[in-house]
């Protein structure tokens, strides 16, 4: 009689397997094939609460990955540090365990609160490690209500757990890597059709410098991944243009792109705006707000100035940052976000950190991968590709036919230090092109910054009358010049001059009228 029951238990084992199996074998989705087999040991096998805990490589942290009969809320409390509790041990040491009774059991935490009081509960709880060769990934674990006690049925159900275990760490890895290999062609693609179509350009960012080449070059690497990524730089270097192309050329690009600057809200109103609160949550408070991270879900997080946040503020975006979790301000209830979230501050955060006035943790989870924008002064290559950018920019802007900028403006534009950056060559740019009636942009309509011993790297000293009246001279004779494709009789002609003056000017200046030879009227 009792051969028989055993022959029966074991036949019933084989089974299950054989369902599970069939599942786990076919499956494409890891999910779907382990809430498959977790229902099935419920169903078949009266294991209650079946539960796959992996273990996050991100955090380190155990994780339910699916767990049967347990809600949402419960399968998020389910989190363990390896070693916590019972689930945690048999992760760190490797080995299965079955405890008797969980009411008597200390170790059994019950964080998912799936069983309720569990004081009068004649429950057991079996649990076995999921291996990926010889590594622990997780535990698998269930329930079981045992009528005469633990027996040898219980021994019986921990072998199969174990079998079962096998199964599912063959099916994980296998998935794992389908899904990993699928990512890397898909990221491969894009990064291919990103070389083909833009030659590791970044759309509405200018600059063909070195310097700008490795901004792009770390732009390509981190624009598809969900990695933190901090702007460094001085102000009016482009941070803001930087992440919009991360956001732009990435994967979350259908999805919001949200701005806050942290430097023009107080701290009481950068919470709110960036947490959102509930009705009634402070005075004025009048109805429920939706905060920044809600806002931008799926997209993109821009903190421009995180270096001017509280140190109240900091904390709170450090458990955003680690957890990516949030309440509203009023609110206990803890809200999840997808949010890709990119940093930019022109402050010397190391500086800050010894100062104590930013947090040093803050400042190690903030800067995941950080890009350098480097100074105008620093990409001197690119500062004429810009001007024109600009002029033609603000000339079609304000219909006006301007269509270069004279050789003495460039040398003046190259030659001054630029502690605004790109925003300052763009408004020396706008105003130029205002106050030119001409076609050609000339010194004389440069601010008259540029043209002081402080604003130039040379060190030269303030233009003097006859200095300005010369500039002014060369800057017409090289426009001439240029008209009239290098030929000096027609320049003489088209300034109204003697021929005589002309070769004087041109000596005088070192002016070589063969390089305007192929000048275009």
């Amino acid at each position: 009689m009792e051969r028989r029951k055993d022959i029966n238990a074991q036949l019933e084992d084989l089974s299950c397997l054989y369902e599970i199996t069939k599942s786990l074998a076919s499956s494409t989705n890891l999910k779907e094939c382990l809430d498959y087999t977790m229902e099935t040991l419920d169903s078949m096998k009266q294991m209650e609460n079946g539960t796959v805990t992996i273990i996050n490589p991100l955090t380190g942290k155990l994780e339910i990955e699916v767990a049967h009969g347990i809600n949402a809320e419960g399968r998020k409390r389910g989190k363990y540090q390896i070693g916590e509790g019972v689930t945690g041990r048999v992760v760190a040491s490797g080995d299965p365990v079955i405890i008797p009774h969980i009411a008597d059991e200390p170790m059994f935490l019950n964080k998912t609160r799936a069983r309720g009081d569990i004081s009068n509960q004649m429950r057991s709880f079996l649990c076995v490690p999921i291996r990926d060769g010889k590594q622990v990934i997780g535990a698998l674990s269930v329930d079981c209500l045992y009528e005469n006690g633990i027996s040898d049925k219980a021994e019986a159900d921990l072998r199969f757990l174990i079998i079962l275990s096998s199964l599912i760490a063959q099916t994980t890895h296998r998935i794992q890597t389908v899904n990993r290999e699928q990512e890397e062609l898909i990221v491969e693609n894009l990064k291919l059709k990103r070389e083909l179509s833009e030659k590791n350009k970044i759309v509405g960012i200018i600059g063909n410098s070195s310097r700008m080449q490795e901004v792009y070059e770390m732009i390509n690497r981190v624009v598809d991944s969900n990695a933190t990524v901090l702007l460094r730089g001085e102000s009016g270097t482009g941070k803001t243009l930087v992440a919009k192309a991360l956001h732009y050329n990435s994967k979350r690009k259908q999805n919001p792109f949200v701005v806050v600057n942290c430097s023009a809200l107080p701290e009481t109103l950068l919470e709110s705006e960036l947490f959102g609160h509930e009705k009634g949550a402070f005075t004025g408070a009048t109805e429920q707000k939706i905060g920044r991270f809600e806002q931008a879900e799926g997209g993109t997080l821009f903190l421009d100035e995180i270096g001017e946040i509280s140190h109240a503020v900091q904390i709170k975006l450090l458990n955003v940052v680690q957890e990516r979790t949030f309440t509203r301000l009023g609110s206990g209830k803890p809200i999840t976000c997808d949010v890709r979230l990119v940093a930019a501050t022109n402050r010397d955060l190391e500086k800050a950190v010894k100062e104590n006035s930013f947090r040093e943790d803050l400042y190690y989870r903030l800067n995941v991968f950080p890009v350098y924008m480097p100074a105008l002064r620093e990409r001197r290559t690119d500062i004429l590709l810009l001007a024109e950018y600009f002029l033609e920019k603000y000339a079609k802007e304000n219909n006006k036919s301007i269509q270069r900028i004279s050789t003495p403006a460039i040398d003046l534009l190259i030659q001054y230090h630029w502690p605004g950056n790109v925003r300052e060559l763009q408004n020396c740019m706008e105003r130029s092109v205002l106050i030119c009636d001409d076609e050609t942009i000339k010194g004389i309509h440069l601010p008259p910054t540029l043209q002081t011993s402080d604003s130039i790297d040379s060190g030269k000293n303030l233009l003097s009358l006859s200095a300005a009246v010369e500039n002014f001279e060369k800057d017409l004779i090289i426009e001439g010049l240029k008209k009239n494709r290098g030929n000096q009789t027609k320049t003489a002609k088209y300034m109204d001059t003697s021929l005589r003056i002309i070769n004087y000017k041109i000596h005088q200046y070192n002016i070589d009228p063969k390089k305007f030879k192929l000048s275009a009227k």
